[in-house]
């Protein structure tokens, strides 16, 4: 077959199919329900071995349209007197020999479990996405609903961190290409559920201390670990009473937001000190300093140490 395309007026007089159509059409729009969890159900339990299905629901199957209309729809489970619990289906049903969408009750096997989807991808066929479950009880004249729904939910959008969507859909994701974030609107706030690794050096220039080596920070999802360099002071003796600050600057998006970081450094000559790496919302934002020590003089080390905390 030579290559085609469509519509086109070169393809059948721009004439489409419905198989045609379902090529296309099908990655318009993701299967599924339109709307979110916190929606009303779909399906529910109606009076005796019926479910009724919500007035006023829109739904997409390989991107053909449905609706339940404005009155809803009643649809009845077959008795079960088979002595085991029967659990059947309430689909969204393709079926490719008229073309239409409709929800129906796929009865399952006695004892069996939930019946499995059809889902034909071809030109015939058909093809199902989940509403509900219906328990049916031995000899019961009445069914258990458990919802099911299949929802379209939103695509990745790509955007910058200062350009994404302003009227988010909860379950929008977008990736900030500016970042490398990807992010989640849960219906309140975006929120990140992915951020690509990062190692960082964070050294800065300092008059007062030379950096031996290189302050490096690594980021795993929402964890950072810090490794300092070795700090030699270069600019006159520190006295004990005075805190001074050392040779990096955390970058602002590796800072915790609130909290101080504390840790125990060597010093030379055997001595103990402590560092005080100070959050995103202090004055000293990003920056590690020196403030517990018994004075350090000139070409005295303030050796490696470790911090990580979460952001």
């Amino acid at each position: 077959m030579a290559q085609s395309s469509w519509p086109s007026p070169a393809h059948n007089s721009r004439a489409v199919t419905d198989t045609e159509y379902e090529k296309i059409a099908a990655r318009f729009s993701d299967d599924g329900v339109d709307g979110s969890p916190a929606d009303p159900a779909v399906v529910t339990a109606g009076v005796g071995l019926n479910v009724a299905i919500r007035a006023n629901v829109y739904a997409t199957v390989r991107g053909h349209a449905w609706t339940s209309g404005t009155t809803g729809d009643t649809l009845s489970v077959t008795a079960n007197t088979s002595g085991q619990t029967r659990i059947d289906r309430v689909v969204l049903r393709l079926d490719r020999s008229d073309w239409t969408v409709r929800a129906v009750v796929k009865e399952g096997t006695p004892g069996a479990g939930v019946p499995a989807l059809t889902q034909s991808t071809g030109d015939t066929g058909l093809y199902e996405i989940p509403l509900a479950e219906a328990t049916v009880l031995n000899g019961a004249a009445s069914i258990t609903v458990t919802r099911r729904e299949l929802w379209v939910g939103s695509r990745v959008r790509a955007c910058t961190s200062a350009t994404r969507n302003p009227a988010p859909a909860a379950g929008e994701l977008c990736l900030e290409t500016d970042t490398g974030m990807v992010r989640m609107w849960d219906g309140t706030a975006w929120v990140v559920i992915y951020r690509a690794p990062a190692t960082v050096t964070v050294d800065a220039s300092l008059s007062a201390w030379t950096s031996t080596g290189s302050s490096v920070l690594e980021r795993r999802g929402d964890l950072v670990v810090l490794r300092t360099a070795y700090f030699e002071r270069s600019a006159g003796n520190l006295a004990a009473a005075s805190d001074s600050r050392l040779p990096l600057l955390i970058p602002s998006t590796h800072r915790h937001p609130y909290l101080q970081m504390h840790e125990p450094v060597y010093l030379s000559g055997h001595r103990i000190g402590m560092v005080t790496l100070y959050p995103g919302n202090h004055e000293r934002a990003g920056q590690l300093w020196l403030n517990t020590h018994p004075g350090i003089n000139t070409g005295q080390i303030v050796y490696t140490t470790t911090m990580n905390w979460a952001v």
